[in-house]
């Protein structure tokens, strides 16, 4: 068993302007980088258009440049993360359509959540992902981190405080025994859905 990090691919779901993703992000991103090497796909800069094309059917030349560049950061990852805030009872439409233009690369590897959002910190969201992820053949975690409130939980340096930092660990310990033992197993015998 390998003892090299493992990639985790960090999703930045939500595209608002203003957004509060970004703090949230680096946040993540600097605990998760003790554990994995992680890699920041935030929806925001990447141009993928809601329409799919038909079944059997090619994308159009400039989205398939956009995923030539996306696939391949999906492909690689050993885990992902969503990063995700709660609009309407529920998680971002660009997040769904990202799922929706990939299928594989979900296949056989574990899902992390980090929500934030009002007095239910997101949790909803992630309920709801949890079901479109198992759809997809993955495998998600049990502990995620969630801010209620959130506006109230960071410091204007952009921390959230050690109960966040003990929750993260927890996620990125799960995260990273599933990465092991899912790529260990791809390994052995290749996932077939």
């Amino acid at each position: 068993m390998t003892t090299d990090p493992m990639r985790l691919a960090i999703i930045v779901s939500s595209v608002r302007e203003g957004r509060f993703a970004p703090v949230v992000a680096d946040w993540f991103t600097s605990r998760a980088g003790s554990v994995f090497d992680p890699d920041v796909v935030d929806l925001a800069e990447i141009d993928l258009p809601l329409a799919l094309p038909a079944k059997g059917g090619e994308p159009a030349p400039a989205t398939a440049a956009v995923l030539a560049g996306l696939t391949p950061r999906l492909e690689r990852a050993d885990a992902f993360v969503v990063i995700t805030p709660e609009y309407n009872h529920s998680y971002p439409a660009s997040v769904k359509n990202l799922i929706d233009w990939h299928f594989t690369q979900w296949q056989a590897k574990p899902v992390g959540f980090v929500s934030y959002g009002g007095v239910s910190g997101g949790l909803r969201a992630v309920e709801h992902l949890r079901g479109v992820f198992a759809e997809m053949h993955s495998v998600t975690v049990r502990d995620q981190v969630s801010f209620a409130n959130y506006w109230e939980v960071f410091s204007e340096d952009g921390q959230p405080g050690e109960a966040a930092d003990a929750a993260a660990k927890t996620m990125l310990d799960q995260l990273d025994w599933w990465a092991r033992s899912l790529r260990e197993a791809r390994d052995r015998r290749p996932y077939a859905a």
